[in-house]
């Protein structure tokens, strides 16, 4: 960790645990961390047995967070997740028995093994931080974060997310095959007992917190501004896209590109930043027609292209205010 540009003290120890777990995954890791400072959830994608579980597990140790696996199958009911209300014959009343969603990090791994009306039951949780169960709301404790993992989903027995569901994450991510020097590097690493049994906390519910408010303070120019506008509107209307990203769309490119600034010791966004974080923010939001999915276009390609295409803001000799002109 000696070479990352990540300078905080509270987003390097976090990251330098989770490196005890995954090797060579230093890039997904800051991303993802990075969504989890901005307030918001992440979906790992990827093929099966690429560590995303593991990266999951090591975030919500390395925070302190209390976490809890479900198991998402075609089984599988909402109210396995939400809680569900339950009749006491002593009391002749009904009580709510709360679900595993009653935790610091849910872990919703394989998200797309479930029904459209089990994942649905994220929906409102994710949104807003709570839960209905017969007419009664009940609060989520903060910090509340949902990761999900989902497997390809042209792979046998997955039900593809719906737009709303997607839109409620933040993020993205792929975690990615490791290189032939990084899996040599696992097998040794992982010939005894899993690291993850001997991860310990490096952060407290309150840091985390104390950490979201910082982030929000970060400095986002008014040019940066529109540049992430522009960018979400382009969504919109690319020649390759059917439906593109919504106004959350360019607030979560906001929210992910000051975590990334603050994460580097910054008080303000960089283009760099946005760049960075475009992909793993906007690529799922976009529904690509019918042309470029059987061309078999990945949607990140696409939001790269966007990238080069649009005019980039350059730093102006205030670049500790924040402060770009466009180039």
């Amino acid at each position: 960790m000696t070479d990352s540009p990540i300078t905080q003290p509270f987003a390097r120890s976090i990251l330098h645990n989770i490196a005890r777990v995954l090797v060579g995954k230093a890039e997904v890791s800051g991303l993802a961390l990075a969504g989890v400072l901005a307030g918001g959830h992440v979906l790992l994608e990827d093929a099966p047995g690429t560590g995303k579980t593991m990266l999951a597990r090591a975030l919500a140790v390395s925070l302190g967070l209390t976490f809890t696996r479900v198991q998402f199958t075609p089984d599988l009911l909402p109210g396995d997740v939400t809680g569900v209300s339950v009749y006491r014959p002593t009391s002749g009343e009904f009580q709510f028995v709360p679900g595993p969603i009653f935790t610091g990090v849910l872990l919703a791994d394989e998200i797309n093994r479930a029904t459209p009306k089990t994942q649905s039951a994220l929906l409102e949780a994710m949104g807003e931080g709570q839960v209905t169960e017969s007419g009664v709301t009940h609060t989520l404790e903060q910090p509340f974060v949902v990761i999900a993992t989902q497997n390809p989903i042209e792979n046998e027995g997955t039900y593809r997310l719906p737009e709303a569901q997607l839109d409620r994450f933040l993020l993205r991510l792929s975690v990615g095959y490791p290189t032939l020097e990084e899996e040599v590097r696992m097998l040794a690493r992982l010939q005894g007992q899993h690291p993850i049994y001997a991860l310990t906390a490096v952060a407290a519910p309150g840091e985390l917190l104390a950490a979201r408010r910082a982030v929000q303070a970060v400095h986002v120019s008014e040019d940066l501004r529109r540049y992430m506008a522009s960018l979400a509107a382009r969504t919109r209307t690319h020649s390759a896209v059917a439906l593109g990203g919504g106004p959350r769309a360019s607030l979560a490119l906001q929210g992910v590109a000051q975590a990334l600034a603050w994460m580097e010791g910054r008080g303000f966004v960089t283009p760099d930043d946005v760049q960075r974080a475009a992909p793993g923010v906007l690529a799922h939001r976009l529904s690509l027609r019918i042309e470029a999915r059987l061309q078999g276009v990945p949607a990140e390609d696409v939001v790269r292209e966007m990238l080069r295409s649009e005019p980039v803001p350059v730093e102006s000799g205030h670049a500790q205010a924040g402060a770009v002109t466009l180039r």
